[in-house]
């Protein structure tokens, strides 16, 4: 058993909250697993401390994100996804088929790098954009399958 990585206790109390073993574990867990849904979040967890509660997982995923120590995004029809990479502007692509996530830079310049025309009196500071596509894996794949198939119907 793995323990947590040492560095993140020096972010978490710079950030105004408690390091606590669960907290840097939670980090640890995200930079080996990153886009990580919460039940990945708690396996990577549990691989570094051996056994952790659910309940102290999500209260460490919720102040950590609250804090911006992660970010919390949440692909359409998808369950929330936790990552370690803030503080940049960068946006994520999507695999329809197998759910891979991927960080793509911001589309253009500084945050937001989409402007509407209308704010509703909003000071805007982010855009959060999600590209959807088929990632090259997956498209290899139903190729391939179209391939056989009409290899074998030939």
């Amino acid at each position: 058993m793995e323990k947590s990585k040492p560095q993140y206790a020096s972010q978490i109390k710079s950030a105004g909250i408690r390091s606590t073993i669960i907290r840097t574990a939670v980090m640890a867990a995200l930079e080996d697993h990153p886009h990580s849904d919460t039940e990945t979040v708690m396996q990577g967890v549990r691989e570094h401390l051996g056994s952790a509660s659910p309940q102290a997982i999500y209260n460490a995923l919720a102040s950590l994100a609250s804090k911006g120590l992660i970010r919390r995004i949440e692909p359409a029809g998808k369950n929330a996804l936790y990552e370690l990479r803030v503080g940049d502007n960068h946006h994520h692509i999507v695999c329809r088929s197998c759910g891979l996530v991927r960080d793509i830079p911001c589309i253009v310049g500084r945050a937001p790098c989409l402007s509407p025309s209308e704010t509703a009196g909003y000071i805007l500071d982010e855009a959060e954009i999600t590209f959807w596509g088929t990632c090259q894996d997956c498209a290899d794949k139903a190729k391939n399958s179209v391939d056989d198939f009409s290899a074998a119907n030939s």
